[in-house]
């Protein structure tokens, strides 16, 4: 049989069944089902293509009546889980009966979703009280922070916790930190979540307080917790039972900003100017758990090294870390002024996505989950520093550059005669760009393209000078390139001729 005759369902079944797993079950479905194939359609019905269904992002009304109508009522019986945007889901949840339908992930979560469809009139009670035991939430809500957090707790958390009859599996999750609201409960009765049979919960909390109110006991059967909470140092002084959780196995704290209240952590678990070292994670942390199996953390002090009586070690501070059986972690020693130093201590391979100092100073070591980074130091970062940020940090999205020190040599100033004699950097995944708290320097080293190429680049913060600065007054062609793509620009500064800048961003 020659090349030119052969037919796909010619292939062995193995073979095109692996073909058909690396495409989208979506697209699989619609092409194989009523093609008047035998074949093709048992392979559609296989369960590697009907047990999870994403609809996400998917605006083509004729394909979603198609499924609702010809393919969701014949494959029924195998789907578990939906991925769905709220604009579809009732329509495909009414399409037919999901009789092994138990987990839910919804994008572009908003507060109006809640109070549309979790509620007794709700025409899906009947599937999301009896059937969804695990709730996934995209939370979409980017304005509702600047209303009342514990109206937005009584309208959306208090309704999903007490709505979701069989709810074991909770994780509710932002687009960005600060984005979604936090849960408040600090204001609100006791009785708000009554208890519970959820195991798994992973939620955003407004202060430190709402943490240990989710350790009192209301959520007795919970075996894992991974809470951000936003604020730390607000809490109060009130003393919490957290004794009342004799199931948890796993607990995870993340908090995205600078808080003075380090003594509030490990109290969980059974500052002052101090330095967070291994001989703190043993004492305050491990030292309490002696079952804990493995730990992940990291955790940053700010140190005023004036009131320090030993110099400040990189060496000594990885030294106690080895010393608690610690060999997989690192530190990092940064410099941020004359007198202030920030030192950082995690665990290895690094596991958060969330890196809030890095400065000149930086162990070989490639950050494979990070995708926000704050860099700070007390001297100019050279274009050898960026290149090292490229390589270390491959899946950046979010960048943030604290530094009013030029890049320092003559030959990092700005001059088109000698940015040809640097290497070109890629950032690859740079959607947003903060420079308003750096020298224009910095600016120009990632606008330059002769030194950089930021091809996903879309939000931009600077200030107003040093942008025209480094644009010629918007007319220059090196910097035209990556500033092509920028949705938002972001000034603190009153604007001359806007339109000059409306013609150099052309996506804005």
């Amino acid at each position: 049989m020659s090349q030119s005759n052969v037919h796909l369902l010619d292939l062995p079944t193995e073979i095109l069944l692996n073909i058909l797993r690396k495409l989208n079950n979506i697209d699989v479905l619609y092409s194989l089902l009523d093609i008047n194939n035998g074949r093709l359609d048992i392979f559609a019905h296989e369960k590697t293509f009907t047990n999870i269904l994403n609809f996400v992002r998917t605006d083509n009304i004729a394909l979603i009546d198609r499924f609702c109508i010809y393919i969701l009522p014949r494959i029924n019986h195998n789907i578990k889980y939906f991925i769905l945007e709220p604009v579809v889901m009732e329509r495909i949840l009414l399409a037919t009966v999901y009789p092994n339908l138990t987990e839910l992930e919804l994008f572009n979560f908003e507060q109006q979703i809640a109070s549309k469809y979790f509620t007794d009139e709700s025409s899906l009670r009947s599937v999301f009280q009896q059937q969804i035991t695990s709730l996934i939430l995209v939370n979409n809500d980017k304005s509702a922070r600047v209303g009342s957090l514990k109206e937005y707790t009584r309208n959306v958390y208090e309704h999903i916790l007490n709505f979701f009859k069989n709810l074991t599996y909770l994780n509710i999750i932002g687009p960005y930190v600060m984005l979604c609201p936090g849960l408040s409960l600090c204001d609100l009765p006791s009785t708000t979540f009554y208890p519970s049979i959820l195991t798994h919960l992973c939620i955003m909390l407004e202060t430190f307080d709402d943490c240990l109110y989710l350790l009192d006991g209301r959520l007795k059967q919970l075996t894992t917790l991974n809470v951000t909470v936003y604020s730390i140092d607000s809490s109060s002084t009130i003393v919490h039972n957290t004794d009342m959780l004799p199931n948890l196995k796993c607990f995870s704290l993340k908090s995205y900003f600078q808080f003075q209240q380090y003594e509030q952590i490990p109290l969980l678990l059974r500052h002052r100017n101090r330095i967070i070292d291994g001989t703190c994670v043993q004492n305050d942390i491990l030292v309490h758990i002696p079952q804990l199996h493995s730990l992940t953390f990291y955790v940053s002090s700010y140190i005023d090294i004036r009131d320090l009586s030993h110099d400040l070690s990189r060496e000594h501070i990885q030294q106690t870390l080895i010393n608690i059986g610690q060999q997989n972690a690192a530190t990092i020693v940064n410099y941020l002024t004359m007198y202030t130093a920030e030192c950082s201590i995690f665990s290895l391979p690094f596991a958060f996505d969330y890196l809030p100092c890095l400065g000149n100073i930086f162990p070989n070591i490639v950050f494979n989950y990070v995708t926000y980074l704050l860099v700070e130091d007390n001297d100019g970062f050279k274009h050898e520093f960026f290149v090292r940020i490229a390589r270390s940090f491959p899946l950046l999205k979010y960048l943030r550059i604290f530094n009013i020190e030029s890049q320092v040599l003559a030959d990092m100033k700005l001059s088109s005669d000698h940015s040809q004699s640097y290497s070109m950097i890629e950032y690859p995944h740079l959607t947003s760009l903060d420079v308003s708290h750096g020298h224009q320097d910095y600016l120009e080293q990632f606008l330059n393209e002769t030194k950089a190429y930021v091809p996903c680049l879309n939000e931009l913060k600077a200030l107003y000078p040093h942008l025209k600065i480094v644009t010629n007054n918007f007319t220059r062609e090196e910097t035209r390139r990556n500033c092509a793509k920028v949705k938002q620009l972001i000034f603190f500064e009153q604007l001359d001729n806007v339109q000059d800048y409306y013609h150099y961003f052309p996506s804005l």
